[in-house]
């Protein structure tokens, strides 16, 4: 991609109507765009970021047998009327209004009306058991407090995914296995989740969360330095500097951002839907139930939350829009040609570049504006250079000069090691 023609553009500052880290560094950098608050639009910089993070998702899921549908964020009313959400917490939470011939219609801020009566069209026998289905859609959520940026919006990515099956012991096996997926996605997204034992508020007695520490969290969590046992603080009995109660380990309290949550629903929706299937024996069950939640904007915000620094945004490779930003410095042809050289070697091999070719912008303005955007390897080609690239790592501090071919089998054999790491600031 040529910088000259990357639609979406740098600024100086960051927007002073935004309060939340990702969402100012975000938006300086030309990812999004804020439409109102709570809701954004995701330019080319910005799209290829989600994308990276639902394809993981995409991956994680197909391991743990999902497949991926396509759900209606529009749902009548007359399906969440059958559970009682309609009216609890009903408007609280749900966008609601007034269609044509006064039908009632609320946005989807969650799927288990619509899943649920899905399913029982196709699920009869104990054979077509078990079930894992999963979308990626916007969901639309009457935020009171959209001020967090890709952290607590309106309208939002999220990834749900609906398990259905036979008994008790099938949903826990089922359950734990998307457990150990969700602790892979949010590690090759670059992010060191903890599973946090939490309440299942509307949904179960139980859930877990998925919570990233970080200075700049909104929730509170007490977990163990040792063995990583969590607790979330609405449901917790534990206390800052207390043993753990699993090993010898002590108690600390920690901000933190969740990424994430699963839910046991067992026969919630089940029964209010009349979801049943009959068993081998000839008698008729209802369907047990489980619900897998990730926000991959919500992922894409801490991951700016977490992965920063006084110059911008350090993106983990796995999900940067870009593997390598390529500065052509100086204007003269041979420089051009030089630039335009690698540019199109480390295209034809795989190596996504972004090429800042951009001819009436001053040295130190293209080193601000990549360490700003936070691509995982800056390449710069200049008359000091000569035919070699000066390359440099966003997250490291030195510079080396390589010749193109070092410089293809640096990029190709670095792997997704930097976005293992964490780097707060």
């Amino acid at each position: 991609m040529l910088q000259s023609t990357l639609f979406g553009k740098t600024q100086k500052q960051p927007p002073r109507d935004e309060v939340s880290l990702n969402a100012r560094l975000l938006t300086q950098a030309g990812f999004i765009d804020k439409v109102t608050a709570g809701a954004y639009t995701y330019l080319p910089l910005g799209l290829a970021v989600l994308n990276n993070v639902k394809q993981i998702v995409r991956e994680e899921m197909a391991a743990i047998g999902g497949q991926e549908l396509l759900m209606p964020a529009l749902q009548p009313k007359e399906l969440w009327e059958k559970t009682g959400r309609w009216t609890d917490p009903g408007p609280e939470v749900m966008f609601q209004f007034e269609g044509r011939s006064d039908r009632q219609y609320g946005l989807g801020w969650t799927h288990e009306e619509v899943i649920t009566p899905l399913v029982k069209k196709f699920v009869s026998s104990y054979k077509d058991l078990p079930l894992y289905l999963y979308q990626i859609q916007d969901k639309f959520r009457n935020e009171p407090r959209a001020k967090s940026g890709l952290l607590r919006g309106i309208e939002f990515s999220m990834k749900d995914l609906y398990s259905f099956h036979r008994d008790e012991q099938d949903l826990e096996a089922y359950y734990q296995r998307a457990l150990q997926a969700y602790l892979r996605i949010f590690q090759r997204c670059g992010l060191e989740a903890i599973v946090t034992e939490a309440s299942g508020g509307s949904f179960s007695k139980y859930s877990h969360e998925f919570q990233v520490l970080t200075p700049y969290g909104e929730d509170v969590i007490y977990h163990c330095v040792q063995c990583g046992y969590a607790q979330n603080r609405e449901v917790t009995q534990l206390m800052t500097g207390a043993a753990c109660p699993k090993c010898d380990g002590s108690i600390a309290e920690g901000k933190a951002i969740e990424v994430g949550n699963i839910f046991q629903l067992k026969t919630k929706y089940a029964v209010p839907f009349k979801l049943e299937y009959v068993d081998a024996d000839g008698t008729s069950k209802p369907v047990m139930m489980g619900c897998y939640g990730i926000g991959p904007s919500r992922v894409m915000g801490t991951a700016v939350e977490v992965h920063h620094d006084d110059r911008g945004i350090i993106w983990p490779e796995s999900i940067a829009p870009f593997r390598a930003h390529l500065l052509q410095l100086g204007s003269s042809s041979a420089v051009a040609k030089r630039a335009l050289l690698v540019y199109h070697k480390l295209s034809s091999r795989g190596i996504s570049t972004l090429f800042d070719d951009r001819p009436d912008v001053t040295a130190g303005v293209k080193f601000a504006d990549a360490d700003l955007i936070g691509i995982p390897y800056r390449l710069v080609v200049s008359e000091k250079t000569k035919a070699n690239v000066e390359l440099k790592p966003r997250r490291g501090q030195t510079s080396t000069l390589v010749n193109q071919t070092k410089l293809l089998a640096a990029l190709k054999g670095k792997g997704g090691e930097l976005g293992k790491q964490r780097n707060v600031s």
